[in-house]
């Protein structure tokens, strides 16, 4: 029965917009324009018949019944949210003027009602054509059923209504039911493309028990009214204790399903949510977030749980406002909120939707003369793409946010890679053990370049795993594999070494350019990275001017307490450090002045902004700026044009990297690339086959 589905009233299409639908020739269509047509022309001959068949008995008694069904329609008896608008008393009222004046004035009555209530509620212009029709079919079966058991309406005669008459009432209400539900299930059908049968027998027994609770009122309304229409009077303290009890059920609901100090869902209704947005997925994907603020535990111990619980609240409305309103918000307790999107098209967007949730949390919160500052961390996991149920979700997006926070990246999207208990990367964690000892990895070499020369300052070495069967892999794929297991050193170590190999080999042919190397937080524990490099540097006959180390921003900012020693020690080996994807953390004038920082990289996105945006040249300029002033090189990366190249150039930044000099290579291109670019080149225009076009 229609009740019983989502978002729907007494009798309704559910809440979907198919409007566009209704003006061609489609299944939908034809159900829902046959169904108004046959419905409008009965209700017009209500009308008719009205209008011919001379003045109404008893009107008072007529008058104070269509009034109280115009109220059941507007005021639905709502149990529980769970079973969309509920059940409308109206229909019992229906039934009684049916049941004493006969099928026209009751068809007229519930029709009035229907579109009072749906224009009240301002409701599509197809539903306010529907439901009145719908209601017109479904009454005028239930009378047909009624007379041909030999029902006859007396609307005068105190007592007409006898034990007699129940027979051919509760006939009424079976047939009423059926073809209401069969109606609006088929109207359904033909729209979504589920199965008529699914949808009919949906909520089947919540929807028989709260319909027919309605239906067998009707006797006791038309037994009173029939004797006098101040017996009416004793209807309506039973009908507002039923809305009294159905509103205290909804609050218990509401409590039992919300957070009761920010009043967002809570875990119980976010899977409920999660569960009909996984089963609702016609196309694209739908999104679970799982967010956790870092430090709050600082401002509950520093100021009190009374100043935390207030900052909560504003970090849930903070949230509520960065997404849409059919975006499932959620607490799950503590600090940790969750985030529904039934419909988003890629990770791109749900990763972008992230952001803006961070940056919105990041804000300033301003309490008593303080101004509080959070960070959150968001793992995002996607269906079908990370999961396909509720549980899958959930904890493909918990591994991925505790990977945000450990590597303190902001937001994260779930990956089996770095997923330490998946079996995809138990399994690929297998193969690269193997691949490290069956040489199945390899260098290629990306090429840096001088900004103002165009001569060759350096190139950096890229591990690529040429895998037996799924072809060349990437290093996203595999390196957390390894920096997540015991096989981080054996990688890094196997990288340097073959590194200065290679450049063994070019400073033996006069190509004297010093090779980059990125290493991991996991390489910079221990000596086993300043062990790995004095051993290859002596092997190889090389000096330290010839390996260049590269570890991300972030990692030198959170690890660096716990690398210092390891970033001594290849100090004294006169190894010197590149700070890649600079710009993006916070790094330190004391500690680069106090490092072996012989450059610092500036993030790509800053680079491939410059000529679109004002802000990122000002960024730019800045970190060049800074690095001048600390006497180490400005290199910057993803330089994809020549537009870039020139905007770089004015800024005074020191070098490039990207595919406008050269892509990366396999070492016998590198070398190739090298040899045509000697470092006496002055301008990488006069060798424009060392560009994209030539070396990629």
């Amino acid at each position: 029965m229609a009740e019983a589905m989502p978002d729907v009233g007494a009798g309704e299409v559910p809440g979907h917009r198919p409007a566009s639908r209704l003006t061609s020739v489609n299944g939908f269509s034809v159900t829902f324009w046959v169904t108004v047509v046959v419905g409008t022309g009965v209700l017009v001959a209500a009308a008719r018949e009205m209008t011919t068949s001379g003045p109404v008995a008893r009107p008072a008694a007529l008058a104070v019944l269509t009034a109280l069904v115009v109220f059941g329609e507007l005021r639905p008896v709502v149990t529980s949210r769970s079973y969309g608008e509920g059940v409308t008393p109206s229909i019992a009222f229906t039934f009684a003027i049916m049941y004493l004046w006969g099928p026209w004035p009751a068809l007229l009555a519930q029709g009035l009602a229907s579109v009072v209530a749906d224009v009240a509620a301002r409701k599509e212009w197809w539903r306010t054509l529907f439901n009145p029709a719908q209601y017109a079919i479904s009454f005028l079966a239930a009378w047909g059923v009624m007379v041909a058991a030999g029902y006859q309406a007396v609307p005068t005669a105190v007592g007409s209504i006898s034990a007699g008459d129940l027979l051919p009432m509760a006939l009424a209400w079976v047939v009423y039911f059926l073809v209401n539900n069969a109606v609006v299930s088929a109207v359904l059908a033909t729209y979504s493309g589920e199965s008529l049968r699914a949808l009919f027998f949906e909520d089947f027994g919540y929807v028989v028990v709260s319909n027919f609770s309605v239906f067998v009122v009707s006797p006791l309304v038309a037994v009173g009214v029939g004797m006098s229409v101040w017996w009416v009077a004793l209807v309506l303290p039973p009908l507002f204790a039923v809305y009294r009890t159905s509103a205290m059920s909804l609050e218990k609901e509401h409590q039992a399903n919300h957070d009761a100090l920010t009043g967002l869902p809570n875990r119980v209704l976010l899977l409920d949510r999660l569960g009909r947005a996984l089963a609702d997925r016609r196309e694209g994907r739908v999104a679970l977030f799982l967010l956790d603020l870092d430090r709050f535990k600082e401002v509950n111990d520093t100021l009190g749980h009374l100043m935390g619980d207030r900052l909560l609240i504003h970090v849930a409305e903070r949230i509520r406002a960065a997404v849409r309103p059919s975006d499932v918000v959620a607490r799950l307790g503590g600090d940790e909120f969750a985030v529904v999107l039934p419909a988003v098209p890629d990770a791109e967007a749900a990763a972008e939707v992230a952001e803006r949730i961070r940056v919105a949390v990041a804000e300033p919160f301003a309490f008593e003369g303080l101004l509080l500052e959070l960070e959150a961390s968001v793992g995002i996991a996607l269906c079908p793409d990370h999961g396909t149920d509720v549980q899958q979700l959930q904890r493909s997006a918990d591994v991925a946010m505790y990977l945000a926070k450990e590597e303190r990246s902001g937001v994260e999207v779930y990956s089996a890679a770095k997923d330490r208990h998946s079996t995809t990367r138990l399994g690929l964690l297998g193969e690269l053990r193997q691949a490290i000892e069956g040489g199945q990895l390899e260098l290629h070499y990306q090429p840096k370049v001088g900004l103002g020369s165009g001569a060759p300052v350096g190139v950096e070495a890229l591990v690529r795993w040429r895998h037996p069967h799924r072809g060349l892999i990437l290093p996203d794929e595999f390196v957390p594999l390894a920096e997540h297991s015991g096989l981080m050193n054996r990688l890094t170590e196997f990288v340097v070494d073959t590194a200065l190999a290679q450049a063994a080999q070019w400073w033996e042919i006069g190509l004297q350019v010093p090779v980059a190397v990125n290493v991991s937080a996991r390489d910079l524990h221990g000596p086993s990275l300043t062990t790995t490099v004095a051993r290859g540097l002596e092997r190889h006959g090389l000096p330290a001017s010839a390996l260049l180390l590269e570890l991300t921003e972030r990692v030198l900012m959170a690890e660096s307490a716990r690398v210092g020693d390891t970033l001594a020690a290849l100090e004294r080996l006169g190894v010197r450090l590149s700070l890649d994807d600079f710009g993006t953390g916070y790094s330190s004038m004391v500690m680069l002045r106090r490092l072996p920082v012989r450059e610092i990289k500036i993030e790509r996105l800053f680079v491939q902004r410059l000529a679109q945006s004002g802000e990122d040249a000002t960024i730019v300029r800045s970190i060049v700026d800074l690095a001048h002033a600390l006497g180490i090189q400005a290199v910057a990366e993803g330089v994809e044009n020549e537009i870039t190249w020139d905007l770089l150039d004015d800024l005074g930044c020191d070098s490039a990297q990207g595919w406008y000099v050269g892509r990366p290579m396999p070492a016998d291109r590198a070398t190739a690339w090298l040899l045509r670019h000697p470092s006496q080149a002055r301008n990488l225009r006069v060798l424009r086959g060392g560009s994209v076009g030539g070396s990629a």
